[in-house]
């Protein structure tokens, strides 16, 4: 096998869904955000086993993934879609019965005028400055969208992975001065927001990238792991340069091993010369240039060559591995790319 292999354990997810919804106040529902592909990992396979844990509610980016998503659950549960309704969306809204979280006076207008009586939310700008009606929009159309019936009041928090944040209190504090007194039901917290604490939890929680066993949910479940097949190895001497613009220069000989991973397949280039692959439980540094469809690793201190390295398992999470590269764990997943080989494992599928 030439190419990388990704597994993908369904059961860790359903773990992670189950205990962020017990960390849920009491009374709360817990949702699922499968946006961009359930972060990368496939939602042909992650949206169902979450819907198997319990999950009735999910969220996703815009009007066709939600459409996709429709596709692969099935009538009943609730899709809501972050971008709300959108020039164009109102067909897919429609037809794959989405509920678009309407984020602007314009958006409102065109859901009442094209789709009357169809489900909608409404989301809130309670300090994030991205998405959603500002304080005074709120206050200027709230009226005729309460008479309207949304299901959900929402807003989203900037610093939740940050509890000392002074952001987060002060969010709180607008979105109740937004949402009090409207009788409907709210929701502000993704993955961050549930750790926070039950005041944030409202009616309703969103986890995110605690499902794939990301941070801030230091409890999570490890979700992926990434093996990279070893192609070829050779000896270097001292002097030699190995990859691109020779960036790396052996001082003794060195043996590197080329494995089958890349940029094309999610192995970021900022990992050059910065990331560790386990070879077994024995650290091995990534060497030279991330390329296209390579990395090299110096192997010399092995013993025996295994025939994959881990980049992504139990010796490295995706946090770690996101740290080495100066980013963060959701740019980890949603770079992994189509060409590796995956493997899901459930134990009742």
């Amino acid at each position: 096998m030439a190419t990388s292999t990704l597994s993908i354990d369904l059961d860790a997810i359903q773990a992670n869904w189950r205990a962020l919804d017990r960390v849920s106040a009491s009374g709360v529902q817990t949702a699922a955000v499968v946006k961009a592909d359930a972060y990368g990992l496939g939602a042909e396979r992650v949206a169902p086993a979450l819907a198997r844990a319990g999950a009735r509610r999910f969220f996703v980016a815009a009007a066709e993934e939600g459409a996709g998503l429709r596709a692969i659950l099935g009538p009943g549960p609730q899709i809501a879609v972050l971008s709300g309704h959108m020039p164009g969306d109102t067909g897919l809204i429609r037809d794959a019965d989405l509920t678009p979280m309407l984020n602007s006076v314009d958006q409102a207008t065109r859901h009442l005028e094209t789709l009357p009586g169809h489900a909608f939310g409404v989301q809130l700008d309670s300090g994030m400055n991205r998405l959603g009606l500002e304080e005074g929009e709120w206050e200027a159309v709230a009226p005729f969208l309460l008479e309207a019936g949304p299901e959900l009041l929402m807003s989203h928090l900037a610093c939740a992975d940050d509890p000392a944040h002074p952001l987060n209190a002060e969010q709180l504090e607008t979105f109740l001065r937004m949402t009090e007194g409207t009788g409907l039901p709210r929701s502000l917290a993704a993955t961050g927001g549930i750790l926070l604490g039950p005041q944030y939890h409202f009616d309703l929680t969103r986890p995110g990238i605690g499902l794939y066993g990301g941070l801030p949910f230091a409890g999570a479940a490890p979700v992926v792991g990434l093996g990279l097949p070893v192609i070829q190895t050779r000896m270097v001497r001292p002097g030699e340069a190995v990859g691109y613009s020779c960036t790396w220069v052996a001082r003794k000989p060195s043996l590197i091993a080329t494995a089958a991973a890349g940029y094309a397949d999610g192995v970021i280039r900022s990992l050059s010369g910065k990331a560790t692959v386990y070879a077994g439980d024995v650290p091995c540094p990534v060497v030279g240039r991330v390329s296209m469809d390579l990395i090299t690793v110096d192997v010399t201190h092995l013993t025996a060559m295994p025939a994959m390295l881990e980049l992504i398992g139990p010796h490295q999470s995706i946090d770690t591995l996101a740290d080495a590269a100066g980013t963060i764990s959701y740019e980890i997943l949603t770079r992994l790319a189509g060409r590796l080989t995956r493997f899901y494992h459930e134990a009742k599928a």
